[in-house]
């Protein structure tokens, strides 16, 4: 068993200050741990060590982490993780045996156990905890949820100090890996209810009804999902495209899904059509616009211009509270 002297940390590394990353390491420092920060735009470090206390730059050092207990990934996939820790620059021979690994980047779960058996030779831990929201930009208050594999239970306990910064529902799965299937089948019934969404707004408008009329009902019905509740209600209807996940990031996570049901054995042809119809959207716009965007995408394919609105229509505090009532009755 460890001592608490052991469980106890004080130096914390954060890797990529992108949408979510600099939000969530804001957190860290709040709660008296010293954070040393890296990006891959070396200006990005710079400006957050001058805006929070406890916090430092890594001035594109490797050996700027060896003195920290736990090092967080906040990357765009697991190649570059990977990289980050291993490649020709990794920072894996700097860190200290016995260091943890965070990884809440969105990843490939069977990368994520190769990936740990890799770093055991260095004597580092890795565990895997991707990000999910209960609403967008929940990480800038430290309210996200984390869904964790660890093959550890000590290892868990030693990090969840520093996970509670930053997240305010944190899920064990099981082990390494588990956090980021779980990951993967969030963001497969995420992009589930946005193609089902788009189709319905063509389809609807099509007919004579009023998009933002079809999501006002969506919102107090059955068809709810979190792109009526949230995004697509406040960046896509809009045109404001500014929720600050990307279309490519979903694209990319579609490709994990598909290669995490074709190892399970399970046969479904939803992931490769979700997919294509998504990358059909991507290619109509920027390659780093909001994932709201592939509404244009739809509305090619329709012939639709879907009808906007100016402003964000608010959801009235008393369908919210009917809807917690009705979730909260007895079974």
């Amino acid at each position: 068993m460890a001592s608490n002297s052991q469980l106890e940390v004080t130096s914390v590394g954060y890797i990529g200050l992108g949408n979510a990353g600099f939000s969530m390491a804001s957190n860290i420092p709040k709660r008296n741990f010293k954070l040393v920060v890296h990006d891959a735009d070396l200006t990005k470090a710079d400006r957050a060590a001058e805006q929070w206390e406890n916090m430092t730059a890594s001035k594109g050092q490797p050996d700027a982490f060896s003195d920290c207990e736990v090092i967080i990934t906040m990357l765009p996939h697991g190649k570059i993780v990977r990289e980050v820790l291993l490649g020709d620059q990794g920072i894996a021979k700097a860190l200290r045996p016995g260091a943890i690994v965070v990884d809440t980047s969105s990843s490939s779960p069977f990368d994520t156990k190769a990936l740990g058996e890799e770093l055991r030779q260095y004597q580092i831990q890795l565990i895997d905890c991707p990000i999910t929201q209960t609403y967008m930009h929940a990480t800038d208050a430290g309210q996200s949820t984390a869904m964790v594999g660890s093959d550890s239970a000590e290892a868990f306990q030693k990090v969840k100090p520093v996970l509670d910064c930053m997240f305010s529902y944190i899920f064990h799965m099981g082990p390494l890996g588990s956090g980021h299937a779980m990951k993967t089948l969030n963001n497969y019934i995420m992009a589930s209810s946005i193609n089902a969404l788009c189709d319905s707004l063509v389809t609807g408008q099509k007919f004579g009804l009023d998009p933002q009329q079809m999501i006002d009902v969506l919102n107090v019905g059955t068809g709810v999902c979190f792109p009526t509740l949230d995004t697509f209600r406040r960046d896509g209807i809009t045109e404001r495209y500014n929720s600050g996940f990307g279309l490519a990031l979903l694209v990319k996570d579609l490709g994990i899904t598909k290669e995490f049901m074709q190892h399970s054995g399970f046969q479904t042809e939803l992931p490769d059509l979700l997919q294509r119809n998504l990358q059909f959207s991507l290619d109509q716009v920027e390659p780093n616009a909001d994932h709201t965007k592939c509404l244009p995408g739809w509305e090619k394919r329709s012939g639709v211009k879907l009808k906007r609105t100016d402003k964000v229509r608010d959801i009235p505090k008393e369908d919210f509270e009917h809807r917690l009532n009705g979730l909260n009755r007895p079974a």
